[in-house]
């Protein structure tokens, strides 16, 4: 099942093609709320690896992990494509706190790409200029890692935890281990590290970054980069989704922010709710969101790719949710399905699917507690029944069990 999910969402990219916003509002009705999720733009390695001959910073303009002049340029410009392509739900008065909230993880790379996205998206207008300088400041919030269970999901979770292991210790593990048993090996030889399935998603970026920087990549490397160790990294980046319950756990709590915005929208006809929602992350975010709600390609996402989950109001007045994916090799975005739906699936519809990965009380979950799925009316209906009659039951043993006891006791007589 799991492989034939793979194929489809695989099959499906590589004959989408990318829709433009009046393809898909002629189509679905307009869009009155985004989420919207992106990469950082382009940095410099984390962490390279033993043999690599640019291990040494002075090869780089920044610190390790640090985004670079690339990264700014490309994450200003998706600022501005965005800007474009959801003109309609930004303030004609420029920057409205009213309109927009972005929130970006704790880390350097996300909080700065967060800004240069900003001020490509608001460019200064006549009454937002306070000097000579063509910029304006933009808020970006964000949220200390170990508080952080939405984009870096690093929050400690111990039934997560327990999961992973079991199943990085499965057969399944075991078939993806042994597949790529002589490609690790090769790639140690050569790395001077040993590798494994979860460091292939390093060594990929890092020869990635490399190229990007015009340099000449070792020779060995010509049998692995970029196709067989991309796949290998994709893969890696989906071990960490790979079963129901680990979707719940890791990307449960985005996707379940995420369809709660929608609702505040839907309700906010007395109480004013935003149009937009942007959070500056990570691939792992990404690839986490993506696989949660069943549309991951395993692939490794690219920087400033990009994933917009809308809400649109169809011609019926009925709510519909969009997913598109911006993986940087078009203009326009990807539409991507949700399994088991349609390209524009109705936001009850789409709650009904992702019911399983919604948790409802993660931090309850993550000590150990039995993952609780939402009540539905009827189970509601007979909870409350049951109460009621465990009630009566009990009130009618009472009552039977003091009028035994009065007449045992004289009855009437004692009362005179």
């Amino acid at each position: 099942m799991k492989l034939f999910t793979l194929l489809a969402t695989l099959f499906a990219l590589a004959h989408s093609k990318g829709v433009s916003v009046k393809t898909l509002d002629e189509k679905f009705g307009k869009v009155i709320y985004v989420n919207i999720i992106y990469r950082h733009g382009d940095r410099t390695p984390i962490k390279s690896y033993p043999n690599d001959p640019y291990k040494y910073l002075y090869f780089w303009p920044v610190d390790w992990g640090q985004l670079t002049n690339e990264g700014k340029l490309h994450q200003y410009h998706l600022g501005q494509w965005l800007r474009s392509r959801y003109r309609d739900l930004f303030s004609n008065r420029g920057y409205d706190h009213k309109t927009i909230y972005i929130l970006s993880t704790d880390v350097d790379r996300a909080l700065m790409s967060a800004q240069a996205n900003a001020a490509g998206m608001f460019p200064v207008g006549p009454n937002d200029r306070w000097s000579n300088i063509d910029w304006q400041p933009i808020p970006i919030h964000s949220i200390p890692e170990h508080l952080d269970k939405f984009l870096t999901m690093k929050v400690p979770c111990k039934q997560y935890d327990s999961l992973f292991i079991e199943f990085m210790q499965s057969e399944e593990m075991e078939r993806i281990k042994d597949k790529y048993k002589q490609i690790l090996s090769y790639m140690s030889n050569h790395t001077g590290d040993n590798m494994t399935v979860g460091k292939t998603e390093n060594l990929y970026t890092t020869l990635l970054i490399e190229k990007l920087a015009n340099l000449t990549l070792p020779g060995w490397t010509n049998e692995v980069f970029p196709d067989i160790l991309q796949e290998i990294a994709g893969i890696n980046f989906s071990i960490y989704t790979y079963t129901k319950e680990l979707r719940r756990l890791r990307g449960g709590p985005l996707l379940t922010k995420i369809l709660s915005f929608f609702h505040d929208k839907l309700n906010s006809k007395f109480r004013q709710f935003r149009n937009i929602t942007i959070f500056s992350a990570h691939d792992t975010t990404i690839s986490a969101f993506l696989s949660t709600v069943g549309i991951f390609n395993s692939l490794p996402p690219p920087f400033s790719s990009t994933v917009m989950v809308e809400l649109r109001m169809s011609k019926n007045n009925e709510p519909l949710v969009t997913i598109l994916y911006k993986n940087t090799t078009h203009e326009e975005p990807h539409l991507l399905t949700v399994p088991g739906c349609e390209e524009a699936c109705p936001l009850k519809k789409i709650m009904q699917l992702l019911e399983p990965v919604l948790p409802v009380d993660w931090d309850s979950e993550c000590s150990g507690g039995k993952s609780a799925h939402k009540f539905t009316d009827t189970s509601i209906f007979y909870t409350m029944l049951t109460v009621i009659s465990i009630l009566l039951v009990a009130l009618s043993y009472c009552w039977h069990r003091n009028r035994l006891y009065f007449w045992n006791n004289g009855g009437y007589e004692n009362l005179k």
